[in-house]
């Protein structure tokens, strides 16, 4: 087994598409209309788990946008090149909300997608 994919409610498909693929530069999969809904799936450049993107079915689903983690950081997206994925996405718009630091485990920094949610773009640990 292993974890194909998570869902991350967006308040718009197109929004969230456009977002993750122009911005981040993730992959759309997949994207089948189902009639009264979408199934897009979207997945990071380098492979591995992918979102699911779900449209609020109701008011505490929406309330729920960028809101998933609680406030903390629960999306992290790993980098072999901390500096140059971190100027490109600086140079799209991308706005951290700290200075990279450096840690045990890696070069980090954190920021939020546009709909709210918290990331930590993580490179290779120094040697």
């Amino acid at each position: 087994m292993k974890l194909s994919a998570l869902t991350l409610i967006v308040p718009d498909y197109d929004a969230a598409i456009a977002y993750y693929c122009e911005v981040l530069g993730f992959h759309l999969t997949e994207d089948i209309d189902q009639g009264h809904k979408r199934w897009v799936r979207v997945t990071p450049p380098g492979g591995g788990t992918g979102f699911i993107l779900a449209q609020p079915g109701d008011d505490a689903q929406r309330a729920a946008i960028g809101r998933q983690g609680a406030g903390r950081v629960w999306l992290f997206l790993e980098t072999d090149d901390f500096d140059r994925d971190y100027k490109a996405l600086s140079a799209k718009g991308v706005v951290f909300e700290e200075t990279p630091r450096h840690e045990t485990y890696g070069t980090v920094a954190v920021f939020r997608d546009t709909f709210g949610n918290r990331w930590d773009l993580i490179g290779p640990a120094p040697t």
